[in-house]
């Protein structure tokens, strides 16, 4: 696909307001797939956008191919995150105040693997940056089994490329999120680790 013509347009708190519907439902295309095989929920995910609007200091980083979003990527001081992501930060002694957090990417099939993913590391970080007063960016990715039999066989392992942007993997920054996947009754425990990296770095 030619994404000569992509644009990235990077918002703030409220101002994400008139996107949240497509990005809603782009979110749960997304997640569908492996690793997250997420089924999704239209009202949870306006649910959760509109909570990182709350927060004035939140960006968002919208890739438009033409006037119509084909990707978001989103981060917000952790601080003002829900509490169950600092908590593992507060246990291993960091400042939550300090940390700027990288929520997801999600980017459409056909768009991938042109450099739109650079773009939102950049994005995120020169926004942390901007703000001042943080020390780490950081993240945190589902963990799944190597020998997973849903994992397909194109699927891309994208550890290199945090690993590019100087994010180190944190054995000791674990959580647990639930959410139901596609095929499940019910909601169940996924296991989440955390990456992170000095700002600057």
């Amino acid at each position: 696909m030619d994404t000569s013509g992509i644009s990235v347009k990077t918002v703030s708190g409220s101002e994400v307001g008139p996107y949240v519907p497509d990005l809603a439902l782009l979110r749960m295309e997304v997640f569908r797939e492996y690793p997250y095989l997420y089924e999704g929920s239209l009202d949870y995910e306006s649910e959760y956008l509109l909570s990182y609007a709350k927060s004035q200091r939140s960006v968002f980083a919208l890739a438009f191919d033409g006037d119509k979003v084909v990707g978001v990527s989103t981060g917000l001081p952790l601080a003002d995150a829900d509490g169950e992501f600092a908590e593992p930060f507060l246990k291993s002694g960091y400042a939550i105040e300090q940390v700027f957090y990288f929520g997801e990417s999600v980017l459409r099939r056909g768009y991938r693997g042109q450099g739109i993913g650079s773009r939102f590391m950049k994005e995120r970080e020169r926004h942390a940056r901007a703000l001042g007063g943080f020390d780490y960016c950081a993240f945190c990715a589902v963990r799944r089994a190597e020998d997973d039999p849903r994992r397909p066989a194109d699927y891309a392992d994208l550890s290199a490329f945090w690993k590019k942007y100087g994010f180190v993997e944190q054995p000791d920054l674990e959580a647990s999120f639930s959410w139901k996947e596609i095929g499940e009754s019910e909601e169940s425990s996924k296991p989440m680790r955390f990456w992170l990296k000095r700002i600057g770095e």
